[in-house]
């Protein structure tokens, strides 16, 4: 737990560009607003057009200099080593401050501030690991190899229900690669990686590698535009990330995207139920299931179904929610106030369709906090597979159960959905964990467990819930070009193509 001067951060956070921090060209800000008071708590710039061009120029000025275009791999590898270190200095005051914009537990922030030293590790090792290879050609006096070179500066969009982690997920690769960046975060969580953001010079990084620009959407869709940006790496929504693929494409330029999902957890009747029980629960209540990875439709063998849903009500009846820096909260506010109005909304619906609201269903009175965003852990019985609340991510504590017969039917309905990030299966039968594994339409399955991740394990999505990966070493390939060299080795140059006639 932070000590009260970590809890009470500055009250004003600049832009920070080129190595320095400054104010928007235009002087304008807006209000970071804390979800558990439900009050504003700091002032953060509010870039604009000129902001924008400042920061590419910064992100490009940078990458054609000698100072990082010179540095070899092998030192850019460890100067990410040596930002991990730098980093886990200063987490739990990079985690207080994310308690303050996101509601995310203190503990919770804190665990996952601690992961980013193991992600900078991880792509500092891979740095000089990117290699070539020599083509072999058809010819015999030409000699041909293919290297492989970063692209420039990159934009990365993140998102605010885990934004420091989140975001070094994107840079920790491109960079490795020897791109710079400019980093849009969200107007919601801005001030955890502007903390952060000037250790990159602190660990020894050139002005300029990693840029920040804080504000409104409008903001990063002008990042994305912006001729001088090579490719946007984007983690949000689907229409977010679609607004962005389609400003890369009219330019010509890729994307990676994380967008989201709607992830089956999959009970059968063999399986260890105190397990999946503990592995359900904190898969969708963790974080107030603020999480894209959230299983948040729960699949449940027919013969086990009332007996499962019934051990997770009870659970869900003693879930302490408050103050998310208190050490015995176990789940805090619901990141804004359209949001939780949002999820209301969304239960609400799918009651009066004929689902069973069976624990929870509303806000939750919390003493001393009257005007936080806290919702109650909220399970809804019997739940029909083409439900708004089993086909829309609600990105709230909400679970929607559904029941199937057999292993048929339980592969159906966890593919009934327009996402494919995540998906769960609890079973004690090998043969079947394999078969259905296999079979399910998800770029990450879990299988007696949720929500493990690894640095050197590919995270991506099929369907809607993305493009690309945003780990190991899948995720350095997304920011890099492929260029074939071809050498002539011969006394005179061949004409590389015949001309033929008649």
């Amino acid at each position: 737990m932070p000590e009260a001067n970590l809890a009470e951060p500055t009250s004003r956070f600049g832009l920070y560009i080129g190595g320095e921090e400054c104010e928007a060209r235009d002087g304008a800000t807006y209000g970071s607003v804390n979800p558990a008071t439900g009050q504003v708590w700091a002032e953060l710039a509010d870039a604009g057009g000129a902001d924008v061009e400042a920061a590419v120029a910064a992100a490009r000025r940078t990458f054609r200099s000698e100072g990082w275009r010179g540095l070899s791999a092998t030192k850019r590898g460890r100067l990410l080593m040596r930002l991990a270190d730098v980093v886990d200095a200063q987490a739990e005051e990079i985690a207080a401050l994310e308690t303050r914009e996101t509601g995310k537990l203190y503990r919770e922030a804190l665990s996952q501030i601690r992961l980013i030293p193991e992600y900078l590790y991880y792509f500092g090792g891979l740095a000089d690991k990117i290699e070539g290879a020599v083509v072999p050609l058809d010819r015999p006096a030409m000699f041909g190899y293919r290297v492989h070179e970063p692209l420039g500066p990159i934009a990365a969009l993140t998102p605010w229900n885990t934004p420091c982690l989140t975001t070094m997920m994107w840079l920790a690769p491109a960079i490795a690669a020897g791109n710079t960046v400019v980093v849009k975060p969200s107007e919601f969580a801005a001030a955890g990686f502007l903390r952060l953001a000037p250790l990159f010079e602190e660990a020894g990084f050139p002005p300029g590698v990693v840029n920040v620009l804080t504000g409104s959407a409008q903001a990063g869709m002008a990042l994305v535009e912006h001729p001088g940006i090579e490719k946007a790496a984007f983690t949000g929504g689907r229409e977010g990330g679609r607004a962005v693929a389609l400003a890369m494409a009219a330019r010509t330029r890729g994307c990676v995207l994380e967008l989201g999902g709607k992830s089956p957890n999959v009970v059968f009747a063999n399986a260890d139920l105190d397990a999946a029980e503990a592995g359900v629960f904190a898969g969708i209540f963790a974080a107030s299931g603020q999480m894209c990875i959230a299983g948040s439709r729960l699949l449940i063998e027919d013969e086990i179904y009332d007996e499962f849903v019934a051990r997770l009500v009870a659970r869900a009846s003693g879930v302490r929610i408050g103050d998310p820096l208190e050490a015995a909260t176990e789940m805090g506010p619901v990141s804004t106030a359209p949001h939780i109005e949002k999820i209301a909304t969304m239960v609400r619906e799918a009651e009066a369709g004929g689902a069973d609201v069976a624990a929870g269903g509303g806000r939750a009175a919390i003493a001393g906090l009257p005007d936080g965003f806290f919702f109650q852990p909220t399970i809804i019985r019997d739940v029909a597979a083409g439900d708004r609340i089993a086909q829309e991510e609600v990105f709230g504590p909400v679970l929607a159960t559904l029941r199937f017969r057999d292993e048929e039917e339980a592969v159906a309905l966890a593919n009934a959905t327009d996402y494919g990030l995540a998906a769960g299966i609890w079973t004690r039968d090998v043969k079947r964990v394999h078969r259905v594994a296999g079979r399910l339409e998800a770029g990450t399955v879990w299988v007696n467990t949720y929500r493990a991740t690894a640095p050197n394990a590919p995270f991506g999505g099929y369907k809607n819930s993305g493009l690309g990966s945003a780990a190991g070493i899948e995720a350095t390939r997304e920011f890099l070009r492929t260029k074939m060299v071809w050498c002539e080795l011969g006394e005179t140059v061949a004409e590389p193509f015949a001309l033929r006639t008649g």
